[in-house]
C-alpha cells in the first residue's frame, strides 16, 4: 500500500483563546501554515471551538487540511486535546465543555476572546471563562471525546504545567487515551508512562511565528481526519514521525 507524508501541526490556538495574541486570525494562520509548508493544521482553542469554521473555510482555497478540536481543561487541570472528524460532533462537544464550564471571563484579568469569521472580521466576543478548568475528569473528557468519535490526546505531557502526567504524576491505567502530545521530541524517552503510546508533537502555538515551529508527519494515504485516526493506530503501514 503505498504512502504520502503530511506535515501536521494539529495544536494552533487563535484569538479565541485569551492567552494567545490577537494576531491570532484565521488569515493568518492559514498564511504561516502555507508559508511553513504544513499540510495539516489542527485548530485547538481552550474549550471552545467557535474559531474553526472560519480557519476552515480561510484554508479552502490553500489546500490545507484542517481539523477541527479543542483543548479541554478537566478538573485536575490536565490538557486533553479533542480533534474530530466533521462540526457536528465538534460541537456536541463544546456542548458538554460549555455544560461543565462556570465562570465569566475578565478581559483585562485574562485577555479578549475573539470569535471571527474567514475574512478576519470580528463577529463578537466569547464571555465564558475559557481559561478556567470545567466539572469533568481527565476519564469524564476522554470518554465523551470517544462518544463524539473524536480522537483523544494528552497535551503537552512533557511540560509542568497542565500537563496529565506532572498533575496526576501517572497516567491512570485504562485511559484510552489515542496518544500522547509532547513539545520537545527529545523528551520522548524520558517520560515514564508505563506504556506503549504513539507520540506526536505540536507547536501549541499562541504566536504567529510559532506555527509549524514543531511538526508531526503522518505516513497515511491521504490527509483526512480518519487517515489521521488509522495512522496513529498503527493500521497497515501507517505511522507517525516525530523528529
Amino acid at each position: 500500500m503505498h504512502m504520502n507524508e503530511y506535515k501536521a501541526d494539529l495544536h494552533i490556538h487563535t484569538c479565541l483563546s485569551p492567552c494567545a495574541d490577537l494576531e491570532m486570525s484565521p488569515g493568518n494562520i492559514v498564511k504561516e501554515a502555507k508559508k511553513k509548508g504544513l499540510d495539516i493544521i489542527g485548530i485547538c482553542d481552550h474549550n471552545s471551538a467557535e474559531n474553526f469554521p472560519a480557519v476552515e473555510k480561510s484554508a479552502n482555497t490553500e489546500g490545507i487540511k484542517v481539523i477541527g478540536g479543542i483543548e479541554i481543561t478537566t478538573k485536575e487541570e490536565v490538557h486533553v486535546l479533542g480533534l474530530f472528524g466533521n462540526e457536528k460532533d465538534l460541537f456536541q462537544m463544546q456542548e458538554a465543555v460549555y455544560l461543565n464550564l462556570h465562570g465569566i471571563n475578565d478581559e483585562e484579568r485574562y485577555g479578549l476572546q475573539v470569535v471571527v469569521n474567514e475574512n478576519d472580521e470580528v463577529l463578537g466576543f466569547n464571555n465564558k471563562l475559557l481559561i478556567g478548568a470545567t466539572e469533568m475528569s481527565v476519564e469524564e473528557v476522554v470518554d465523551l471525546i470517544h462518544k463524539f468519535n473524536g480522537i483523544a490526546i494528552a497535551a503537552h505531557v512533557d511540560r509542568e504545567g497542565f500537563s496529565i502526567i506532572a498533575n496526576l504524576g501517572f497516567i491512570p491505567e485504562g485511559l484510552k487515551l489515542d496518544a500522547l502530545e509532547i513539545i520537545e521530541p527529545s523528551m520522548r524517552d524520558k517520560i515514564n508512562t508505563g506504556n506503549d503510546f504513539v507520540y506526536i508533537t505540536s507547536s501549541d502555538a499562541h504566536f504567529i511565528n510559532d506555527i509549524g515551529k514543531r511538526y508531526s508527519c503522518f505516513q497515511m494515504k491521504e490527509s483526512t481526519f480518519e487517515e489521521i485516526r488509522k495512522c496513529l493506530r498503527k493500521e497497515n503501514e501507517r505511522e507517525v514521525i516525530i523528529q
